[in-house]
């Protein structure tokens, strides 16, 4: 998490690819306290419920091995704003 307001906060998560280059990339979580994605940029976000999936943008999933691409968002929460855990996966 980058930042939080009451009732909003930005996160942003890093995509490095590891010893070898990708061309694509996925990256999914879920939110534990109820919070949504209202916006993001550098990504192709959606989400179902809790669950979130965000994908690479055309100009931004080809990594060479080592290599990192960022993606942001702005979300809200009311109640608790607990961190959730992504995953990654290579596509």
């Amino acid at each position: 998490m980058i930042g939080q307001w009451q009732g909003g906060f930005q996160g942003e998560v890093r995509v490095t690819a590891g010893s070898a280059a990708i061309s694509g990339w996925t990256v999914t979580w879920a939110f534990p306290s109820g919070q949504s994605v209202n916006q993001s940029w550098n990504a192709q976000v959606s989400s179902s419920g809790a669950n979130v999936t965000a994908r690479n943008m055309t100009y931004n999933g080809n990594l060479g091995a080592g290599a990192s691409a960022t993606f942001g968002f702005i979300g809200s929460w009311n109640g608790t704003n607990t961190n959730p855990t992504p995953t990654c996966s290579a596509t």
